[in-house]
């Protein structure tokens, strides 16, 4: 496969992701702001850190209103990771893997733009926002079971599902790293009945709160919920779930093509990190700490993949 089709692909469903991955992150945010008008800036200000645009919020806007704050995450054009824009960067891509895809993921992803383009086309009223992040995360599940549904299991879905799995770790870490570290005021508040609403807060976060209920083994403790979204190989957006697709579906490119890159050593080390790791053993070396690790080393592999397969090329 050319390169810049093996790019395409892989962005595309990366900006499709990332689509998703705000809507979520905007709806716990909207979620626990209700419940705490006193402090709801410090909130809507953790979503813009999570998100990763704080540099270019700050330089137009001087506060954290939920009214600031989902528009541009939803439709500024001066953000390059809005929802507008990463969502008309993935029909882009789209348009040109379009021979790669079949004429159902094609379709999805046009309608995803198409719909998103009219839902977005004004500033979203708060009453209409719940509808609005359930719309773009419907949308994005759509692309998705076109792909699962109708693609065959080559390069071109290996592709598809590293470009999905890089952006889903690198947003579950993020969520970790900045909902916990940025929103508790005090160390002393570990383990308070606000450090758990701050833990339940993550969960919805990332989708992840009936399915840790649904468990049933563990109270709602920073340990527990820290210990699902990290080393839980059961939920899809863990971080060992997504290290173990990453290194499975390079496993099977490696396989395609009869050589194995850099990226595959990479993606095999992430993985091993992760397995057999205990969530005693993680807090001991510091939840921060080995949060931004994995951080730097996934985001490193994204470029590895790149530069292995000549993205740009």
């Amino acid at each position: 496969m050319l390169g810049k089709t093996a790019g395409g692909l892989y962005w595309m469903f990366r900006y499709l992701e990332r689509a998703e991955n705000i809507a979520r992150l905007i709806e716990a945010g909207f979620r626990i702001a209700l419940t705490r008008s006193t402090d709801a800036e410090s909130e809507w200000k953790s979503v813009v850190t999570t998100s990763g645009v704080s540099e270019a919020y700050s330089a137009q806007n001087d506060s954290f209103t939920a009214a600031l704050v989902v528009d541009f995450l939803l439709r500024d054009p001066a953000n390059a990771s809005s929802v507008m824009s990463i969502t008309g960067a993935a029909r882009d891509n789209a348009r040109l893997v379009r021979t790669a895809l079949t004429t159902e993921v094609w379709e999805a992803v046009n309608d995803n733009w198409l719909t998103l383009t009219s839902l977005l086309a004004r500033p979203v009223r708060e009453t209409e926002l719940p509808s609005v992040l359930n719309t773009i995360r419907q949308q994005s599940a759509l692309v998705r079971g076109a792909l699962h549904g109708t693609m065959l299991r080559n390069d071109i879905y290996d592709f598809s599902r590293l470009g999905t799995f890089i952006e889903r770790a690198d947003n579950t870490a993020r969520i970790l790293d900045v909902k916990y570290y940025t929103l508790l005021p005090h160390a002393n508040f570990v383990g308070s009945s606000l450090d758990n609403v701050q833990w339940e807060t993550v969960l919805r976060s990332v989708s992840a709160h009936r399915s840790f209920r649904w468990l049933g083994e563990s109270e709602m403790t920073a340990a527990a919920i820290a210990d699902f979204l990290i080393l839980d190989r059961r939920l899809p957006r863990s971080l060992s779930f997504c290290a173990k697709q990453m290194s499975n579906n390079l496993g099977h490119l490696a396989d395609d093509y009869g050589e194995r890159h850099t990226c595959n050593e990479m993606a095999d080390k992430l993985r091993a990190r992760l397995k057999g790791r205990t969530i005693q053993s993680i807090f001991e070396e510091g939840l921060h700490e080995f949060i931004t690790g994995f951080i730097h080393d996934n985001n490193a592999l994204g470029l590895q993949i790149e530069q292995d397969f000549r993205f740009s090329g």
